[in-house]
Parts: structure tokens; C-alpha cells; sequence
């Protein structure tokens, strides 16, 4: 995984739940590891650790990634008996270069993590037209985090490999459901279910038989973007919340049409998208406060604008009203998250060097 990580703008407005964050900081902060430390480093402050409510910038959340894996020694978190230590990702990838088919490539990307790690067994089943990724526990039933994030690195090189997203059709963990779901459903799919028997993600067999044409330099690219790309690249197009979200950052917050006029737009009625939306946990209200705190927080942490301009951008009546909400919304006021927003300096001199 590169340490040197690409500032993407398309990730401007992209952010992740505090509460992910906790999660990949667990088994660090069990091991007594100084987890405001390496949270620092990558540009995360204590005053964000300790909010319930904050999200983070997922350039941030990436950089995590690299800065737990370096202190660690091991990509996979921790979160495994045996570590997958640096360098192990980069191995797994060029392995993965040298299939001919996506089908030989799933099956040597499994086999090289049964090799690494100890407590999580991926399997590639077919069936008909349909195609299954069987993740098989050594013991206990793991968090929906660790899961996740296996998924991740199979999941990225699938789509990577195939030019194209792969699309989960349905998922079921033997895990209790995360506290917070949202995340994972724009990252994988809307239909995941919890206390299943087994766990099981369901796709369709015809991507098994693509053929794959990569190049060393598109392998390069591919390497430069990890983990970045694992995050946030290959999300959910299906999601409907993603697709409301991408329609309305086309315009400004003064200008966002009313949930009837969104739904006539999409050819849905009001009540078909209100229960979508509830079931990748989340409402039209909630997804327009998600979207302008997202804005704030690329605001406050990259550019020097005042509290005011902010305000005014987001539509708030007044500054004080855009602090009262980006409070309830983070954990945090405006001032204190710019405060302790990441060293500009130091994130971007490593994307340069």
C-alpha cells in the first residue's frame, strides 16, 4: 500500500463515520499503541476520535490505513492472528496481474490471503448464473469491520481487474449488525443482512469469464491509490442515497429541489424513495445535512474561507446557525474542527515526494 497517497477531487466531498474509525483503531488502542498519535498523523485530532457524530474526510480515513499498517506492520489492521505484513497487498495485486481470466484471479487472490492470514477463509462458489464469495470464520464470528475490509481488498482488484464495477447483489454476515450501516451499503450493496447462518455475497457468474488485459504502468497507477481506491472508488452505484447525493451537489444548498420534485426527476414516487432511502439507513433530510456538513468540513480543513462565507454557501440564515447545526452534526464546533484539522503542509509534501 502507498505511503505517498493521491489527492483525488473527486473525493472533495466524500467522508466516513467516526464511528469506521473507531473501528480501525480498535485492536491499535488494545494493544496499548498511542492511537491519538497515529490518528495525528493522519490528520485526524482527538477532538474528532472522541465525537459519536463526526465524519471524517476519506482522504483521511485512507491515510489512517497507511499510518496503522506502518505502525503495525501489518495491512489487515490487526485484526488477524497472523499479520499481513507491508508489501503484502502489493504481492497480492501482481499476482492477481498475471490471471487470464477474472475467475483464476479470484481464485489466486483467495488462496494468497488463506496464506496470510489465519482466522478468515474466502471460497469462490458458482452456481448457475450466479456466483458466490463464501467467507469461512476459523472460530468466532468476526465484526462486520474485519469483514468489510477483507471484502475491500478482494473486492477493489475484482473491479479493478474487470474495468468495471462489480456489482454485490446481496450479502448476509454472521455478525450483529455495525452501529453504523450506511457506509457499508454505499460501499457494497443495499441488501445486507446480519445473524445469517454463513457469510455469503451473492454476484453474477458472468464477470467470472472476463478477460483480463492490464499493463504494468495501469498496475502501477492501481498501487499508487492504495488504499484510497479500496474505500471509495469502486462504491455502490446502485445505492439510491448515492445517486440523490450526486444529483444534488449539482447544485448549490439554496437551489436543492424539494424530496416530490427529486422523486418525479428519478421516476420514483415519494413513498418508494422515502423507503429506499430507510433501507440504507438513511432519509432525505438526513442526506442533504450529510452533504452539507461534508462541504464544511472540506471547507474548514483545506481552504482558509471564514465561518461566514461558509455559512452563506450552506444557505444558514446566520453564522450562529451553521455553528449550532455543524455542532450537532459533528460533535464538534466549526472553530475547534478547523483547529484541529490536518497539517496541509505535511499530508500534501507526502503526495510529492
Amino acid at each position: 500500500m502507498s505511503k505517498n497517497l493521491p489527492l483525488d477531487i473527486n473525493s472533495a466531498k466524500d467522508t466516513i463515520s467516526n464511528a469506521l474509525i473507531r473501528e480501525a483503531l480498535s485492536v491499535a488502542a488494545s494493544r496499548g499503541l498511542n492511537i491519538v498519535s497515529i490518528a495525528n498523523r493522519a490528520g485526524i485530532s482527538a477532538e474528532l476520535l472522541t465525537s459519536t457524530k463526526a465524519r471524517v474526510p476519506v482522504t483521511q480515513c485512507a491515510q489512517l490505513w497507511v499510518e496503522l499498517a506502518e505502525t503495525m506492520n501489518d495491512e489487515f489492521l490487526g485484526m488477524d492472528q497472523h499479520p499481513m505484513r507491508r508489501g503484502s497487498y502489493k504481492l497480492l495485486a501482481q499476482l492477481a496481474f498475471n490471471a487470464e481470466t477474472l475467475e483464476q484471479a479470484i481464485k489466486e487472490i483467495l488462496r494468497f490471503l488463506s496464506l496470510i492470514l489465519d482466522d478468515i477463509h474466502g471460497e469462490l462458489v458458482q452456481h448457475g448464473d450466479k456466483a458466490y464469495l463464501f467467507l469461512h470464520d476459523h472460530e468466532q464470528p468476526k465484526r462486520m469491520f474485519t469483514y468489510s475490509t477483507f471484502l475491500m481488498l478482494v473486492h477493489s482488484l475484482m473491479c479493478w481487474l474487470s474495468d468495471q464495477r462489480i456489482a454485490f447483489q446481496s450479502m448476509t454476515f454472521r455478525c450483529h449488525p455495525p452501529v453504523e450501516i450506511q457506509d457499508y451499503r454505499v460501499r457494497f450493496c443495499e441488501d445486507i443482512q446480519f445473524n445469517a447462518e454463513q457469510n455469503k455475497i451473492e454476484f453474477d457468474a458472468h464477470y467470472l469469464k472476463h478477460k483480463i488485459k492490464k499493463d504494468k504502468q495501469a498496475l502501477k497507477d492501481f498501487l499508487s491509490q492504495t488504499p484510497y481506491n479500496l474505500i471509495v472508488r469502486f462504491k455502490n452505484e446502485n445505492s439510491l442515497s448515492l445517486q440523490i447525493r450526486r444529483q444534488l451537489l449539482l447544485q448549490p444548498p439554496s437551489q436543492w429541489a424539494e424530496l416530490k420534485d427529486i422523486a418525479q426527476q428519478l421516476n420514483m414516487s415519494t413513498a418508494t424513495i422515502q423507503r429506499r432511502l430507510k433501507q440504507e439507513g438513511v432519509s432525505y433530510q438526513q442526506l442533504k445535512n450529510d452533504i452539507r456538513c461534508d462541504i464544511a468540513i472540506e471547507r474548514l480543513s483545506k481552504t482558509n474561507d471564514s465561518i461566514q462565507s461558509i455559512s452563506d454557501e450552506l444557505n444558514f440564515h446566520d453564522p450562529s446557525a451553521f455553528h449550532r447545526a455543524f455542532k450537532k452534526w459533528s460533535g464538534v464546533s466549526p472553530g475547534t474542527y478547523r483547529k484541529s484539522s490536518p497539517n496541509k503542509k505535511s499530508f500534501l509534501s507526502n503526495l510529492d515526494s
